[in-house]
């Protein structure tokens, strides 16, 4: 028997249903339904290229960024990305990683990466979700171009606020020496992939990078969900 008919004979019982419309999904489709994915505005390599500048390229740590789509307040992606970090939504991670893959796999093979990091989460929020949303869209993008993946080689050392309501200055210096590298045999001589659900100011990842540099990364490069 196909994989189609044991997927629709659990769906009969336990149905699965998108995160973002809420409406059921068909057996094809896998934990976010085509229809809202097509529906989320593409990230354009102008836009792309542009705000590697504006958060990367003059610190002079991140070697290159790509993401698929651009973050919009109240739209599909955000209850996409709200499913994964409050509903235990594993599976959706997941396959937004593969998302990821499928419209981002040409620049990200180009980079050569040796090992994909997760931004992480300090430990005290990390009990308190039970879990790193950053590691399953890594999980799913890691499977999708068979690339390592590694979630213990960074550690937030520093419990910071929220960034969502601070200014550029405001989040830089919220993260300023908030990370450490834990495995510095593990990144020596690597170029590393950071991987992030949405990257807003570029503050958090350019900490993450510093750390990864000084403890003798190669490259660090970055990617997620979307661009805000």
């Amino acid at each position: 028997m196909s994989n189609n008919f044991f997927i629709s004979l659990l769906d009969f019982f336990i149905p699965r249903f998108c995160p973002a419309c809420k409406q059921k999904l068909s057996v094809i489709e896998i934990s976010i339904c085509d229809r809202c994915i097509n529906s989320i505005t593409p990230a354009p390599s102008e836009l792309i290229d542009l705000e590697f500048k504006k958060k990367f390229l003059y610190k002079n740590l991140v070697s290159g960024f790509t993401t698929p789509f651009v973050f919009e307040k109240d739209k599909e992606l955000q209850d996409i990305i709200h499913s994964i970090k409050y509903y235990n939504k594993f599976g959706v991670g997941e396959r937004l990683g593969e998302i990821i893959a499928e419209k981002c796999e040409e620049k990200i093979q180009g980079w050569k990466i040796d090992l994909i990091v997760p931004i992480p989460l300090h430990q005290l929020k990390k009990v308190n979700r039970g879990y790193n949303q950053s590691f399953y869209i890594a999980k799913g993008l890691g499977k999708s171009l068979d690339i390592e993946v590694k979630q213990n080689i960074l550690k937030r050392i520093k419990f910071t606020q929220t960034q969502t309501a601070l200014t550029l200055e405001e989040r830089q210096e919220n993260v300023e020496d908030a990370f450490k590298t834990r495995k510095i045999n593990r990144v020596q001589g690597k170029n590393i992939l950071l991987v992030d659900d949405v990257i807003t100011t570029g503050a958090t990842v350019n900490e993450c990078a510093k750390v990864l540099i000084y403890s003798g990364a190669d490259k660090v490069y970055a990617c997620s969900s979307a661009i805000a």
